[in-house]
């Protein structure tokens, strides 16, 4: 049975978002450097000892939009039909994702982005929760796939799709004149397997 989350936890929710914005908001106004997880925590009225309760440093406060769209990524996999081909379960996938979680990306938001992807902590930041969600992904995808050495394509087709995801959004947000959904389109049928090219 699916029971709508209680107070205790929207309440927890509700400072984790807090935190995840203010580190985001400072970061991008200051200079990633200058913020301290001191001034996190001033700017989301709680305490140093709160903050650690729910990150371990900036870097991972900065970067939990990113992880709960992963994470919501790897669900919406799982809620695809098992007979789904698995690049067109992707397809889907990548297309309710931009429509849950980039709808209000406005040019605030954008330039926002712009300024602190470039800082190697939270590059790196990037890269390891993009592994996480790799591993998860390709468990998922090796479920779905037959043949020989499942295992390995699974890996194969869940690091080139997480890859292709990544480049395009990169490249909207450097060039957001054309929509974000027609660019994951484009770019998720250049690198279609063959199996599975249009």
């Amino acid at each position: 049975m699916n029971q709508a989350p209680g107070l205790r936890e929207r309440k927890k929710a509700a400072t984790r978002q807090a935190l995840h914005e203010a580190a985001t908001r400072l970061a991008a106004e200051h200079g990633f450097d200058q913020v301290t997880v001191e001034t996190i925590a001033d700017a989301a009225n709680v305490s140093r000892r709160t903050f650690f309760n729910y990150f371990s440093g900036k870097e991972e406060a900065i970067a939990y939009g990113d992880a709960v769209r992963l994470a919501r990524l790897v669900q919406l996999v799982r809620e695809r039909p098992a007979q789904e081909p698995p690049w067109t379960a992707l397809t889907r996938v990548a297309e309710q994702l931009i429509a849950e979680g980039y709808a209000d990306a406005d040019a605030a938001w954008l330039a926002q982005r712009r300024r602190l992807r470039a800082h190697p902590a939270l590059a790196a930041q990037q890269i390891a929760a993009y592994a996480t969600v790799e591993r998860e992904l390709s468990a998922e995808l090796a479920t779905r796939l037959s043949g020989p050495d499942p295992a390995l394509r699974s890996r194969v087709l869940a690091a080139t799709y997480l890859t292709t995801l990544r480049v395009a959004i990169q490249h909207w947000t450097d060039h957001p004149d054309s929509a974000l959904r027609d660019l994951v389109r484009t770019a998720l049928a250049t690198a279609a397997p063959a199996d599975e090219a249009r």
